[in-house]
């Protein structure tokens, strides 16, 4: 695989998980579960939510 499908690839990745990672937050059932989820994306390599 060149390094521009890899590129494109690990890009459209993050973006899913910064996605997914979003929708969970904003559908906890709890305020401390939020708040676990909020720290793990703080955690994760920029995969957080953009805010």
């Amino acid at each position: 695989m060149s390094r521009l499908a890899q590129a494109i690839q690990s890009h459209r990745e993050i973006n899913r998980t910064r996605r997914e990672l979003a929708r969970a937050i904003s559908n906890a059932a709890t305020p401390a579960m939020r708040d676990e989820l909020i720290m793990v994306a703080q955690r994760g390599n920029g995969f957080g939510p953009r805010v």
